[in-house]
């Protein structure tokens, strides 16, 4: 689970062992989707998140946006930003030993960079 570093709720309560998120005050992203302050359901995703063995972590602005720019330039697509911070956070965890290289992962891009031109 992705958030931004200037909205992220969900990652710091997850790594606080919260089992509800607290509002994030004074949220800034350029990824206008992953700005939600107050998650609905979030101890929902909390509890998803852990019984998966999953994680949730934040990526900086720079980071996703620059990792939206590799994905258009290797890929061709051109992913809105809240794409870039799947990317953004793969790499994260791949560099952190968190996942393997060998590992099959999903990066789901839920919109087009066209509509932040």
């Amino acid at each position: 689970m992705v958030q931004a570093q200037g909205c992220a709720p969900i990652p710091r309560a997850f790594e606080a062992r919260e089992e509800f998120a607290t509002p994030w005050e004074n949220a800034a992203t350029v990824a206008a989707g992953l700005r939600v302050p107050v998650a609905v359901g979030d101890f929902l995703i909390l509890r998803a998140v852990r019984e998966s063995n999953g994680t949730a972590l934040a990526v900086s602005d720079d980071a996703l946006v620059a990792a939206q720019k590799r994905m258009a330039s290797r890929e061709g697509i051109f992913a809105c930003p809240e794409g870039g911070a799947t990317l953004a956070a793969l790499e994260t965890l791949l560099a952190k030993g968190w996942l393997m290289p060998d590992e099959t992962v999903v990066l789901f891009n839920t919109g087009s960079g066209l509509k932040y031109t």
